[in-house]
């Protein structure tokens, strides 16, 4: 079976932040105050279950956080599927404090309506400008060896030399993605066998390294190549752990037996708790039906008791794994055009 064959019948589909502008003085270098910072978690939280988070990362944003800065700008660019003024400025002020990930962002999404008008005010960086920034400091932090410096030497300029160099640093966003890289055919291996050896290699780094997407991922890897199922059981128990939603629902769908690819026991109460717990991603990510059909599938083999079973072990599971769930939505993402 070929790995984009078994992904597929297994319906895995990987759908994580981290004063030099003009003008945002006063949005700078502050300290949250506790019911900010709770504010600044809660729209983290949101935002990674592609719910509404404007009203709570602005709270955050306003105060001068950085990275709820970045946050706020890259939902209200999703909001209205372009770079408002507003999203850019939430960017700008991030990327002053020095957010390279802001910088990247306002490098790869064009340098404004004043660039074009030519009539931009003194200060105002351009699109080149923040490009220039970011290579400038991920270079001085890849010539110390710094792991995610190396990484975004790689985001700015496509070097694959400083992508393998950030994942043999222990980058785990680096790892999972030269993996990607790899098995998408990037890379020169004499023989076959090494691009697999090196692609398993990869993602079972990210794994280790806590990367929610890299451990179903190596579980998978681990099933193709007909290996040691209670490794693959490990790795997708423990990407649910992290509150990935993939993960869950394979531990669900696994422990009800709707699907059976890693040998989990039947367990229906434990299926249906963790299936519960998807509910909560009601808006974006189109699960939802899924997770409903799979819930009613269960219900027809269970009690009124073993429901209210697992209802009480989706609460003990929240309370072990206190993570929330989550789409988990990469940083920059490279399929993200707009």
């Amino acid at each position: 079976m070929t790995r984009s064959n078994a992904i597929s019948r297994i319906s895995l589909r990987i759908s994580m932040v981290f004063i030099l502008c003009f003008g945002f003085s006063a949005w700078t270098l502050a300290a949250l105050t506790p019911v900010q910072q709770a504010a600044k978690e809660r729209g983290i939280m949101l935002y990674n279950q592609y719910k509404p988070a404007e009203k709570e990362l602005r709270i955050a944003a306003e105060a001068g956080d950085a990275e709820a800065q970045f946050y706020l700008g890259e939902e209200l660019r999703h909001k209205h599927r372009h770079m408002t003024a507003e999203a850019r400025s939430f960017l700008e002020a991030s990327a002053s404090q020095g957010n390279l990930y802001a910088m990247i962002r306002l490098g790869n999404s064009g340098s404004g309506l004043c660039n074009v008008l030519g009539n931009c005010p003194a200060g105002f960086k351009s699109q080149e400008g923040w490009l220039r920034e970011a290579l400038r400091i991920s270079k001085e932090q890849a010539a110390q060896g710094d792991p995610e410096g190396l990484y975004i030497l790689y985001k700015v300029t496509g070097d694959f030399d400083s992508l393998i160099k950030s994942a043999e640093a222990g980058f785990p966003f680096a790892q999972y993605w030269l993996a990607q890289r790899y098995h998408n055919g990037d890379g020169f291996f004499w023989l076959p066998w090494q691009r697999r050896q090196e692609i398993e290699r990869w993602f079972k780094a990210a794994a280790e390294n806590g990367h929610p997407q890299a451990m179903v991922e190596y579980a998978v890897i681990v099933y193709e190549n007909g290996g040691d199922m209670p490794v693959a059981r490990h790795w997708i128990e423990e990407s649910a752990k992290t509150g990935f939603q993939i993960g869950v629902a394979h531990l669900a769908t696994e422990h009800a037996h709707l699907r059976t690819y890693f040998g989990f026991p039947l367990d229906l109460v434990k299926g249906y708790g963790l299936m519960s717990l998807l509910l909560v991603l009601d808006v974006g990510g189109g699960t939802l039906d899924s997770t409903k059909h799979n819930l009613i599938e269960m219900i027809k083999k269970m009690t009124p008791e073993q429901i209210e079973q697992g209802k009480a072990f989706a609460l003990e599971w929240q309370a072990a794994n206190p993570r929330p769930i989550s789409f988990f939505p990469m940083m920059l993402d490279p399929l993200d055009s707009f």
